[in-house]
């Protein structure tokens, strides 16, 4: 009894949620998009190949923060992701300028411009009033 007992509350937890598995899809997404920029011929230039390949490391930084912006609950890993946002567009922003638009990235002219992103929350808890 007792085995079964730890076998259905396993099996329960390990479960995931819609939250988590829409997580892990955008997660996913973003690797994938990643790998795809990432595959940049060498121009010539290291400087340029340099911030061709980062410029989509970052970028799935961001994507990935926002997933964790939009699913997560834990406030401090909440505000972390927050933080690599505002970072990953800052050094994004600073490697255009250092290089000069030539190397851009593919997909990079879609990437959004830096500044505050707002992403919608899907937790309910995080919905109520501060305090709630």
């Amino acid at each position: 009894m007792v085995l079964c007992v730890y076998a259905l509350s396993h099996a329960s937890a390990a479960a995931p949620s819609s939250d988590e598995m829409s997580f892990m899809a955008e997660n996913n997404a973003a690797m994938s998009t990643m790998m795809k920029n990432m595959d940049v011929k060498p121009s010539g230039n290291v400087d340029e190949d340099f911030v061709a390949l980062m410029q989509p490391h970052h970028q799935a930084a961001i994507e990935m923060a926002q997933a964790e912006l939009r699913y997560g609950h834990n406030e401090r890993v909440r505000k972390i992701a927050q933080q690599i946002i505002a970072q990953q567009q800052q050094e994004i922003a600073a490697m255009r300028d250092a290089v000069g638009p030539s190397s851009l990235s593919p997909g990079a002219a879609d990437q959004p411009e830096q500044g505050h992103v707002e992403v919608p929350h899907k937790n309910p808890k995080m919905d109520g009033p501060p305090g709630s």
